[in-house]
Parts: structure tokens; sequence; C-alpha cells
């Protein structure tokens, strides 16, 4: 039921109304009785938002509702209110065709393992605490929610020489950051900057490939750097002021870089790139990896001594600060460091990055084939760790193999010190894989 970033399918199909008034009323019944409600732009919001609000409030729960804003907003709120959990109807970086929900708990991080485990369980075996005529919970408008979180943003940054910043909200709702840059001080452009849940600008995943019109604004005009967001604002990339696409992984190592110091930790996924132990390795610093999932890099990003967390898909965590990836936030700090040493081009150049190849295959019985593949790389290799999918160690790199939460795929991702040698390690990859396929098949009826 839940991916690494939660509920989320297709409108109609996977996701509902009928399911999003059960984790509304699986969401109260586990006792959770103040929750805050709070949904992206999609066409498909308000319907699946009063039915989830439904859900709660049947099950005596109390909403307050904050409205069409950002996750970080939500999360923050949530902190903020004392409540006890917060819900988002969004689908972050998915077509406009998917919705979906995301859980808070009452710290602003993800639900856990267990939480999930517990609304999942309700919700399949639809057992509900359901109230009488007389018990149903109440609703109230969350106001000044945004703006609370615009000026929390603006306060954690000191902007000097504020830059000139190009910002792609990509139709979604963090026109927060645009506000904010402005308020600054800073010279902003916005992109895409009308909130349209069908996101006609450009698709809701902000990547190399989709902000073709922020690269060329950038590039063509006096901007120190370019800023863009996913649908929901959790998520943040960058151009750097030539245009250029930063690599996530370059950004990850830059932010650390800034965050940590001698003895300090930072949380990253299994598949990060090396590059970022390496920058941090400098300072005295020092990695964690976790599961994929900004939940399970949150979890990771409270714990005592750590002060950084990152993903590369561009969710940056600061744990003093807001348990919960904040694109808002990242955007400004990301313009706080080049406006304090910048170029942003020269900041990149400073990280050493290493070849890293990544393949996505095809596969069926994927938890077959990932057991078969477990077993495979035991044998094979002694520096194997399993913490999320199958990771291998040499000397020289890596190799990880890992099934998706979503889709019938398994994906590869091998890096190295050289091209030959990250090839290398990519067709061993391969070769585990087609091997494990072969022996499942095999062993089919």
């Amino acid at each position: 039921m839940f991916g690494t970033s939660g509920i989320r399918g297709p409108v109609g199909e996977e996701m509902t109304a009928a399911l999003a008034l059960s984790v509304g009323r699986a969401v109260a019944s586990e006792g959770y009785d103040r929750v805050v409600v709070g949904r992206d732009a999609r066409e498909s919001g308000a319907v699946l938002t009063d039915a989830l609000i439904a859900g709660v409030r049947e099950c005596g729960g109390d909403v307050l509702e904050a409205g069409i804003v950002p996750t970080p907003t939500v999360a923050r709120a949530v902190q903020r209110t004392g409540a006890d959990a917060g819900v988002v109807v969004t689908a972050s970086h998915n077509p406009a065709s998917d919705n979906g929900i995301k859980l808070r708990a009452a710290s602003g991080t993800a639900f856990d393992l267990e939480q999930r485990k517990a609304i999942a369980t309700r919700v399949e075996t639809d057992e509900y605490d359901l109230r009488p005529w007389d018990g149903h919970g109440s609703l109230e408008s969350l106001e000044g929610a945004l703006e609370r979180h615009a000026t929390a943003v603006a306060e954690s940054v000191s902007i000097d020489d504020p830059p000139s910043v190009v910002v792609d909200i990509g139709n979604g709702t963090g026109g927060i950051t645009a506000r904010v840059l402005a308020d600054l001080g800073c010279d902003v452009v916005t992109l895409n900057g009308q909130r349209d849940g069908r996101f006609p600008g450009r698709p809701s995943e902000p990547t190399r490939e989709t902000l073709g019109d922020l690269s060329s604004v950038v590039a063509t005009t006096a901007a120190s750097l370019g800023i863009a967001h996913d649908g929901d604002a959790d998520r943040m990339v960058a151009v750097d002021e030539t245009g250029t696409f930063v690599p996530k992984d370059v950004l990850l190592a830059l932010f650390a870089r800034e965050a940590a110091t001698a003895g300090d930790t930072v949380a990253v996924p299994v598949g990060t790139s090396r590059a970022v132990d390496d920058a941090l390795s400098r300072t005295g610093a020092s990695v964690t990896r976790t599961r994929v999932g900004d939940g399970a890099v949150a979890e990771r990003a409270v714990q005592p001594g750590v002060v950084f967390g990152g993903e590369p898909s561009g969710a940056w965590i600061w744990p003093a600060e807001t348990p919960c990836p904040d694109g808002p936030l990242a955007a400004c700090k990301l313009v706080e460091l080049v406006a304090a040493r910048g170029p942003l081009s020269s900041l990149v150049d400073g990280v050493e990055t290493y070849p890293i190849r990544r393949t996505s295959v095809r596969v069926d019985e994927k938890r077959a084939v990932m057991d078969r593949v477990r077993e495979d790389a035991r044998d094979r290799y002694d520096d194997v760790d399993l913490l999320d999918g199958v990771y291998v160690g040499v000397d020289d790199g890596w190799l990880l193999l890992r099934a998706s939460g979503t889709e019938p795929i398994i994906r590869l991702t091998a890096e190295a010190r050289d091209e030959f040698r990250a090839e290398q390690l990519e067709a061993d990859g391969i070769g585990l894989l087609e091997s494990a396929i072969t022996t499942v098949s095999g062993l089919r009826p």
C-alpha cells in the first residue's frame, strides 16, 4: 500500500475517494485525534481531500484544514499546532493523472514502518472506530500556515549580497520560494508560476530533461542560478549560472559539506555517490547510509550527531530546523551559499565526481529474483549489505541492485573511480540479475 514516499497511483484506479475515506478513518481510529490536512494543486485533490477529512471526522478526529500548500508547510504546521498527525493529498512529482497521500507524524517526519503497517492493516481489514452521530470530529481552517513557513525560512538564512534568481515553480505549490527570496532582496524571475494541477508548463518532476526552459532563461540573463520544485515543493534542484543542471549527488555533497564539521554525520540512502563521502572526509565528517526514501533518511537525520540528511531525488533535510524535506528552505540555503561563496559552477567543479551507471530491467517476479540475487552475491563477494536491496562494495567502487517499490522493475546502479571499471561493475550486476532470472524461471512449474 505504501511506497517509499506514501500512497500513490492513478486517480480512479488505485487512488479513489473510497481509499481516501478509508485512510482518513484509519488515521483517526489509530488515535490521531488532531490532524492537519493539506493538498497540492492537482485537479483531483479537492474530492480526495473532502473524502479523507470525512473519514477522519467520522471516527472522532478533529481536522485543521490548511488548504493548498506545500508538503513541508503541513509538516511544520503539525509541529507548531501540537497536532497528532498531518496528511497531505499529493502525488508529489508524479504526472497530473496521479494522486496520493503522505502521512506525517507529530514530529513532522513521515510515518515510520510500524505506523504505516497499522494504517494499512485497518484499510485492508475495514476495521474502524466509527462514531455515532454526536461523536464526529470538528473541522477548522488553519490560517496563516504558509505565512509562518515563509517567515521561518527567511529567518534561517542570511544573504548579504542577494543575487538574481530564476525560480521554476512548475505550476505547483512552491510559490513561497519566490516570495521569500524577493523579500530577502533577490531579483526574482518566476517560470510556471500559475498554480495549475494539470502541470501545463512542464512535467511535475524537475529533472535535467524537463528543465530546458529554466536552463535557457538562466543562461541568457544575468541570473546567478535557477531553482526548480516538484508539485508539492518538498524537492528542490538547481541549474548554475550557465544554465547547466547541477547533478543531484553534487548538490547533496555541497549541502552536506556546508552543514557538517569534524565529528558530524550526514544521512544519505544506499546508492548515493561516494563523491559525498569524499567531500565530507576532508572536513572530518562522515556518512551514515539508510534505506531509500526521504522518510528513512529523515528518521536517521533526527538522531544525535546527524546534522543533515539528503536524498539525490532532491529531498534535503536540516533536522535542527525541520525533519521534513523542505524545498523552499533548500532553495534559500543554496542561494545563501552562492551569495557567500559562488559562482555555483565553481562550487560544482570543486566536488570530485566519479563515473556512475544506472540501468533498469523489467522483472515480473522481482521478489523471488531479488532473493536469488542476495544468495548469489553473498557467495561471490565479501562486502555485501542487505539494508535495502543488495549493495556490493569493492575496493574501487560499488554496485546496488534494488527492486522498485511501485513498478515491476529492478534498478541497478554502479559507480567506480574510472569509466572502464564502472562498466565492468555494471556488467557484473547485470550478470547477477540475469542469472537470478534464469534460475527463478527454471524453478517455475
